[in-house]
């Protein structure tokens, strides 16, 4: 993957995706299958807010059953089915817990039932994901970290986790390599129009300040938040803020699903790289766009609400990081972001740009499917998805076990610890050759980054080289997230920098500046 802005000048193009999270990341990709002439620009870095600031689940949702969205249930099982299928690097099972309690909004024979329905809008899944009832003891003993002061069992349910940023990257890879122009750090400052109809626009190269002009027959926006801030989409979207916690590890590999006590909402404790994520806030949002701050009010209150049911209560001197995102909403009167629907909608403006509003990360590969859709249509072009049960770009072409299996002992041959290697796998898939083609070189590169996070060196180095990263908040926030799991110190910082300055092409003043960036972060 090399960024390369000169290809987009002066080029005519069937499709101009303009945003590059998952949304984008998934039309360009439908589109250039379909073989559209697609190119796709991001302002920023790919995946650089909302689609790198999720709880990292692939999951239909079980709350939306309480509010009777049962076609968004089944839609996004039906999507996590395919991609735990097609994608088994980028997207794994994840058992959730829920406990009840003596005091618990909802019941035992509440809960079964909304199980149940869970697990028939999901096709009756395997029992691997289908859910389980367990006594006051066998929920403790799975669940450790729990408060069981009143507790009287709980239940368990599958669903998926994935590393978000790292999904849109794939998918960004998949889009360049069926002949898309995929350009980060590519800001749209203008439409060009022909009686009233966009015929184009022009970019900026926002590493070198240049300026392009693109032709193209349509333009799809799929620029999250930012969408509100244009007169057009400003009547289309509401806004809701998410926060998310890093905190210790809780000693389980299995989330929780939990109630917040003090408004209702249900929240997750999700492990995570070996941490754990606590979230998520869900909020009206109203403010500056490009610099979302976590407020102290959002902190305390999750703290507060994980409290209830830990034994051992976090206090703010256990928080390893955070980071919050803005998801877009359809526009509603609801009272309550939470009550509010998390479907998705296309909207075209008079001058024939398409607008992707709301939707969900697991979800999004159908609803991209319904945007190249409608562009084809436009076109007159008569070319059906191309993404449904599609294995992903990265995805081992043999078996996964075995593959699995043989990549894990390969790790061990190199001296690289099981978690780590279970990372790697999952970060790269059949790409992990690359990794163990740098240790051959160098057996140093298969040291952890930091001591207490499954990152290794040659990991890092190959982000560095071949995932378009520009700046260093790139590489250790998005490519690999150690600037939310970890507390690094300026000594840290300089040192990762120094080891992917030849590859990045930084001297020292470029070191310095980015080092700069990455500690006010």
């Amino acid at each position: 993957m090399k960024r390369d802005f000169s290809l987009l000048a002066e080029r005519h193009f069937d499709l101009l995706v303009c945003g590059g999270g998952i949304y984008g990341a998934w039309t360009a990709y439908d589109a250039a299958l379909r073989g559209l002439s697609v190119a796709i620009v991001e302002q920023d870095d790919w995946a650089n807010a909302t689609s790198s600031a999720s709880s990292k689940l692939i999951h239909g949702g079980l709350r939306y059953l309480e509010t009777y969205d049962f076609k968004l249930v089944r839609k996004a099982l039906a999507e996590r089915k395919m991609l735990l299928e097609m994608a088994p690097h980028r997207v794994w099972p994840l058992r959730f817990g829920v406990p009840i309690y003596r005091d618990s909004r909802i019941g035992t024979l509440q809960l079964k039932a909304g199980l149940t329905l869970y697990d028939f809008l999901a096709g009756f899944p395997d029992s691997d994901m289908a859910h389980r009832h367990f006594n006051h003891a066998s929920f403790t003993e799975r669940f450790p970290a729990l408060e069981s002061s009143g507790l009287k069992g709980g239940f368990t349910y599958g669903d998926a986790q994935t590393d978000d940023a790292r999904l849109v990257l794939e998918l960004i890879a998949g889009a360049m390599a069926s002949g898309a122009v995929c350009v980060n750090y590519c800001k749209l400052t203008g439409l060009i129009e022909t009686n009233g109809q966009v015929r184009g626009a022009t970019v900026q190269d926002q590493i070198k300040n240049t300026n392009a002009q693109i032709l193209a027959r349509q333009i799809v926006y799929t620029a999250g938040q930012w969408t509100s801030a244009s007169e057009t989409g400003r009547d289309w979207c509401r806004l809701s803020k998410g926060v998310h916690l890093v905190m210790p590890c809780t000693g389980t590999e299995e989330a929780l699903l939990l109630t917040a006590k003090s408004d209702g909402r249900v929240f997750f404790i999700i492990p995570w790289y070996g941490m754990t994520l606590v979230g998520t806030t869900d909020t009206d949002y109203s403010g500056d766009l490009d610099h979302v701050v976590i407020k102290p009010e959002e902190v305390a209150y999750l703290l507060a609400e994980a409290n209830h049911y830990l034994k051992s209560a976090w206090t703010e001197a256990d928080i390893v990081g955070s980071y919050a995102g803005v998801r877009v909403m359809k526009h509603s009167d609801h009272a309550s972001p939470s009550s509010a629907s998390r479907d998705w909608e296309l909207k075209t403006a008079g001058n024939g740009v398409h607008y992707s509003i709301g939707g969900k990360l697991t979800s999004a590969r159908e609803d991209a499917a319904c945007i190249v859709d409608a562009v084809c249509a436009q076109l007159g072009v008569d070319m059906p998805c191309a993404t449904k049960c599609r294995p992903f770009p990265w995805t081992p072409e043999s078996d996964f076990a075995q593959w699995s299996v043989d990549a894990n002992a390969q790790a061990t041959r190199f001296g690289i610890d099981r978690s780590c290697a279970k990372w790697l796998i999952r970060r790269h898939g059949k790409r992990v050759d690359e990794v163990w083609r740098s240790i051959k070189v160098d057996s140093r590169l298969s040291e952890r980054i930091t001591p207490t996070l499954p990152f290794i060196y040659a990991d890092l180095l190959l982000c560095a080289r071949d995932e378009m990263a520009v700046h260093l908040d790139d590489l250790l926030r998005r490519r690999m997230p150690l600037l939310i799991l970890a507390q690094l110190t300026d000594n840290s910082l300089r040192r990762i920098a120094e080891t992917v300055a030849a590859t990045m092409g930084w001297d020292e003043a470029a070191i310095n500046r980015e080092v700069e960036v990455c500690r006010q972060k």
